[in-house]
């Protein structure tokens, strides 16, 4: 394991460095070679530069995220961009191009099967795709975009974890929020301050009565760095667009979705197409009763979007007698873990073994083994990084720190990963208690860690969740559905003072209030896609805020005056571009598999051992469509999605 306790800025230099000195002589090596190609002489190094890259970013630019020291992220971060560059530059070589091209010439490469094959096949597409078969004039000018992408994403990244906005409110201002919520805001004096953290954030806007104290949050944390991201974002999409126009193609998202499950654009705008006037005749109704709530309390009959999440739980609460604060008693984060780890690992054949020993980078992060329960064989570390904390990266996400992958000496590299989030700390007075939505959180991204883990293939470039980027959040999307079978939920939501099992009398609340709304829901996801797609598809990019207010209309609640969201949407300069159409497509997918838990029975051991086996180990060594069709056995269909939005 990689100490990351003795981490500075000078080490993470000096890492970046050798693993550039290294991968240089590897790539040498290739070119250099005299006689035959082979497999081993020419793919097998690049295997050895992709799990070299991979590994590096685990102990370098993932610490950008994640380190509490100031001068130790910074150094994250210039180790990402010199990383990230060298790699641009690397498939920008002709000389490489052409020692890969004599390989897929000869008798050795038409004998290759399975993931080689499929290595070189993606290899030949990387290069074509960096503009190979361009002249020589563009081909240049696509590398200094792509270098000049490379700068924009740490740009936006950093923008982002440096907003350090607060709202200011005093004791009476907090109407509404639960104690528990309250004591642990921090405080200066009388003066309590609200930042812009999600577990700040979501239970103020669900609970806070002060509707101007709504708005102003809403304002906030809309504009999160509106001043410094708009120009990053506006450049972002004018070198993207260039991008595209050197290949001829009427969009970044044509280029970017031909290695997607998609193909091209025309097929997601299809795909929203289908679902937008249904689920807005849908949401509509939904929005009528939330306004008539609005219209009770103040008179007011226009519908603001600091009014969407108050008045959501609030018809929860007094319609289906569900308040998320009473559920949060019965899910103290550490039996949530404890429940997700037992369901697991009956469900996949899985054993979770605690490690003291790692050297982890802060005294909040706790690591697991992975073991498989038959064999006893180790399979994977990952390690959980929960609480929010100064600088800290702000969402939820899953990381690969070190593929799993066959060494050349035979033995298996086991894959590293880290699940990072922002869960309410305990303190010596209160253990963290997870709103429900906060459950699904983190049975989402456990998914990813469960994929990055479980992915058993021979090489880095088809590890864990390297799967087409429209498929990779299907095995994220379908562990939510567990967090609502009330089934499980017994299994390990209890009281955190009496230790009483959650009443299944709340658990009925809780699942008959789940589709509450789910219309707006949806269509909110649906304003994300299409904001995406406006911004990178054809068309013109020039005007944000009118791309970004016709976006949001598609969600039926009124654009916010001054705000600009799209500043903080770290998913489009975050690999989403493009792409993030992605969860709900994936959505589609992940609720089809979950049918066939449900056939089975939702801890059925033969089902999800079969699931491990034809979904999860396979990682990217095949198409997404073929392992859906080989677990479904069956083509995939949309039934169960449309089933869960309402139109089924």
């Amino acid at each position: 394991m990689f100490d990351y306790t003795t981490v500075t800025p000078e080490t993470i230099a000096t890492l970046t460095a050798d693993t550039i000195v290294r991968c240089d002589q590897l790539i040498t090596e290739v070119v250099g070679v005299e006689g035959n190609r082979t497999d081993e002489n020419t793919l097998a190094p690049i295997e050895e530069v992709t799990a070299a890259l991979a590994i590096a970013y685990g102990q370098g630019p993932f610490l950008s995220n994640v380190h509490p020291d100031e001068a130790t992220r910074d150094a994250a971060r210039e180790s990402e961009e010199t990383l990230s560059k060298w790699q641009v530059g690397i498939i920008f070589r002709t000389d490489l191009y052409k020692a890969i091209r004599e390989l897929a010439s000869t008798e050795a490469a038409a004998s290759l099967t399975g993931e080689r094959r499929r290595f070189l096949d993606f290899t030949l597409r990387d290069f074509r795709r960096a503009g190979h078969e361009l002249t020589d004039d563009r081909r240049k000018r696509l590398e200094e975009l792509q270098n000049r992408m490379v700068e924009l994403g740490i740009e936006f990244s950093k923008n982002i974890a440096d907003v350090d906005d607060i709202l200011e409110v005093t004791r009476d201002d907090l109407a509404g929020l639960p104690e528990s919520y309250i004591s642990r805001l921090q405080k200066e004096g009388d003066v309590y301050k609200v930042t812009m953290a999600y577990p700040d954030v979501i239970p103020f806007m669900d609970n806070a009565d002060r509707r101007d104290l709504r708005e102003r949050l809403s304002f906030l944390f809309n504009r999160r760095a509106a001043d410094t991201n708009r120009s990053v974002l506006e450049e972002a999409i004018e070198v993207r667009d260039e991008m595209a126009g050197l290949f001829d193609l009427p969009s970044w998202a044509d280029y970017q979705m031909e290695v997607k499950m998609a193909k091209s654009p025309k097929i997601v705008d299809e795909f929203y197409e289908s679902l937008v006037d249904p689920l807005t005749e849908l949401g509509k109704n939904e929005l009528a009763v939330l306004t008539e709530m609005l219209e009770a309390d103040t008179g007011d009959t226009e519908f603001q979007a600091w009014d969407r999440r108050y008045y959501d739980t609030k018809l929860r609460r007094t319609e289906y007698g569900v308040d998320q604060e009473e559920i949060a008693k019965y899910l103290p984060l550490d039996a949530a873990i404890d429940g997700l780890l037992d369901l697991t690992a009956e469900v996949f054949g899985l054993e979770y073994r605690k490690r003291s020993d790692v050297p982890v980078w802060h005294p909040d992060v706790v690591a697991y083994d992975i073991v498989d329960a038959d064999s006893g064989e180790a399979l994977a570390v990952f390690m959980a990084d929960l609480f929010p904390r100064p600088d800290k990266y702000t969402h939820a996400a899953a990381f690969d720190l070190v593929p799993g992958r066959r060494l050349r000496d035979g033995s298996y590299q086991n894959p590293v990963s880290a699940i990072v989030a922002n869960f309410t700390k305990p303190t010596a007075d209160s253990p963290s208690l997870l709103q429900h939505s906060e459950l699904e959180t983190l049975f989402h991204e456990f998914g990813h860690i469960l994929h990055m883990s479980l992915g058993h293939t021979e090489l880095t470039r088809f590890s864990g969740a390297s799967t087409e980027w429209d498929f990779v959040e299907a095995p994220s999307q379908i562990m939510e559905e567990w967090c609502w079978k009330s089934e499980i939920l017994q299994r390990f939501a209890r009281h955190h003072e009496t230790g009483e099992t959650i009443p299944q009398s709340l658990l009925d609340t809780l699942v008959a209030a789940r589709h509450v709304n789910e219309a707006l829901d949806t269509l909110r996801q649906v304003l994300f896609g299409k904001l995406d797609l406006a911004l990178h598809g054809p068309g013109d990019h020039s005007d944000l805020d009118r791309i970004t207010i016709e976006s949001e209309a598609v969600g039926l609640i009124p654009h916010q005056e001054r705000t600009f969201f799209p500043a903080s949407f770290g998913h489009l300069l975050g690999g989403y571009d493009a792409g993030y159409y992605g969860y709900l497509w994936s959505q589609v997918f992940g609720l089809d598999m979950f049918s066939v838990f449900e056939e089975g029975g939702v801890s059925s051991p033969e089902v999800g051992r079969r699931y491990r086996r034809e979904i999860l180990e396979k990682g990217g060594s095949e198409d997404a469509m073929d392992l859906l069709r080989n677990f479904l056995g069956r083509e995939p269909n949309n039934e169960a999605f449309l089933r869960h939005v309402g139109l089924g």
